[in-house]
């Protein structure tokens, strides 16, 4: 393996690794998806970039390519993907305490993934701004270089979820009562938060308003 190839690797490695323990929805929901049912619930929930960012990748280098004006699709979508982190926090704030029919309800965790990280705007802004260019500078130089860094990206976005999500099982055992009403709250509040944050995004891409900060 070339100099070159370990680059694209470790770099893939490291963007993986940074989108996959930063906080965000997609993040939040794999913790939440565990806390209410299972830590296979929450694997799911870390799969789900696997079944969304070919799209995403696509549509990207497609965009980049083309050079169109992206900032409009990305504000559109910024206040769609609000919405949704809107009811999914509110749905954890209802949360009342653990109980068999909540345990036994179909979850649907891999497809809240799903829904989540399409409608989530930074994995758009991710990879149109470092991924997709990157695997356009390396596919002219050789063409190992994407797979290469796509091969490192999701080993470490998926490994830091799943392990996230491990990590959160084990701790269940010792969540009840308040404790654990407490914690999906906070989730929840987590999720509003998010929610506003994309929509000050929306905001300021369609050029509504300008915050400053």
């Amino acid at each position: 393996m070339t100099s070159n190839s370990l680059q694209y690797l470790a770099e893939g490695m490291l963007f993986g690794l940074a989108a996959g323990i930063a906080p965000g929805p997609l993040l939040t929901l794999v913790i939440s998806e565990t806390l209410t049912h299972s830590r296979a619930h929450g694997i799911k929930v870390a799969l789900s970039p696997l079944f969304t960012d070919t799209p995403i990748i696509l549509l990207c280098v497609f965009v980049l390519m083309q050079f169109s004006r992206y900032e409009i699709v990305l504000g559109i979508l910024s206040f769609i993907g609000a919405g949704y982190i809107v009811y999914l926090g509110v749905e954890n704030m209802r949360v009342k305490e653990i109980s068999a029919d909540t345990a036994a309800a179909a979850p649907h965790s891999l497809c809240k993934g799903i829904i989540t990280n399409l409608l989530n705007p930074h994995p758009y802004l991710f990879w149109i701004t470092v991924g997709a260019p990157l695997l356009i500078i390396t596919t002219e130089l050789h063409w190992t270089g994407p797979m290469l860094f796509l091969t490192g990206f999701y080993v470490c976005i998926i490994g830091a979820k799943i392990t996230i999500a491990l990590l959160t099982a084990t701790s269940k055992s010792f969540l009840s009562g308040k404790a654990y009403v407490y914690i999906m709250r906070l989730l929840g509040i987590l999720l509003l938060i998010f929610a506003l944050l994309f929509i000050k995004e929306g905001l300021e891409r369609l050029h509504i308003m300008e915050f400053g900060i």
